[in-house]
């Protein structure tokens, strides 16, 4: 199929010449000679087979063909600049952005905290978070980096250890206090269960068994989806939830949640960062850089940036 569209050059130097007022201002414009711009005149008038500017005025007037075209013209080449414009933004947003996919205690407790911290120092980075119902999201498409727990054993990106989980009973500060004064605490309170897929993550019968205690069963206390709302059933003191360092390890820095036993279990899993092989950016590398040394400072409220 042949285009009925004449080539863009002769369109733009037709535009110019009725922005700037005639062929001179538009040559200027242009940077080119005044036979120039007239000859593409001609030409664009050739294409379309109309003349599209009446000279036997002066200055020279559109036509109704001219018309037409002008106002057609002026609109389709602003778009198209807008249409550039946007996409300039988009590839800088891309450039100065970097999406995490982690999951959602991950995101809530121990991310979402030091990002505040972050963002005062690399204020030109957007860091954009994807939560994931598993605790080893995958890389997907336009994931540049993944928050995983397991044993590391990954093959889809650059595997970097970033810390050691330790599991053990919390409860909020009134409630651990209480339990501290009986002879078995776990069964003083209602236990919070979380019931996920994942067979990496730790139940509370895993738990008991390390005791060396029966299992208590996910029929007896409190169950929830997901580890926000078993964490925020414990702050609340509705019972005692087993604490990831990932997720509690600050509300217990802080005292808002309180070991209920001191006997953590120290799970041979540990969380990882995975940054993908696409993610070779210069903002992906300060955001794995600064992921890194944030792990390695011990939980509590967030310090300056690194």
């Amino acid at each position: 199929m042949t285009s009925r569209l004449p080539p863009l050059r002769l369109l733009t130097v037709f535009d110019a010449v009725l922005r700037q007022g005639g062929v001179r201002p538009a040559a200027a414009t242009l940077n080119v000679s005044q036979p120039a711009v007239s000859q593409a005149l001609r030409q664009l008038e050739d294409f379309l087979g109309v003349a599209l500017l009446d000279r036997g005025t002066r200055p020279a007037r559109l036509t109704e063909a001219g018309r037409l075209l002008h106002t057609a013209t002026v609109e389709g080449l602003g778009r198209i600049d807008e249409a550039v414009a946007e996409i300039g933004r988009l590839t800088s947003e891309a450039e100065g952005s970097v999406r995490i996919a982690c999951s959602v205690g991950f995101a809530t407790y121990w991310l979402m905290p030091r990002l505040a911290a972050f963002y005062e120092r690399h204020p030109e980075i957007a860091v954009h978070v994807m939560t994931a119902s598993s605790g080893s999201p995958e890389l997907a498409a336009g994931v540049d980096i993944a928050l995983r727990y397991g044993d590391g054993q990954w093959r889809d990106g650059a595997v970097t250890r970033l810390f050691a989980e330790r599991i053990d009973p919390v409860a909020s500060p009134a409630l651990a206090e209480r339990l501290r004064g009986t002879p078995a605490p776990l069964e003083a309170a209602p236990l919070i269960h979380v019931e996920v897929e994942d067979g990496r993550w730790t139940p509370w019968d895993a738990y008991l068994r390390f005791l060396g205690l029966p299992p208590r069963g996910r029929a007896k206390g409190l169950r929830f989806t997901n580890y926000v709302q078993a964490t925020q059933a414990a702050l609340g003191g509705q019972g005692i939830v087993l604490g990831w360092r990932s997720i509690t390890g600050d509300l217990v820095a802080e005292g808002r949640l309180r070991p209920v036993i001191d006997r953590p279990m120290l799970p041979s899993d540990s969380y990882y960062m995975v940054r993908s092989p696409q993610a070779d950016g210069k903002a992906s590398a300060i955001v794995s850089d600064w992921l890194t040394q944030a792990a390695a400072v011990p939980p509590g409220p967030p310090g300056p940036p690194a």
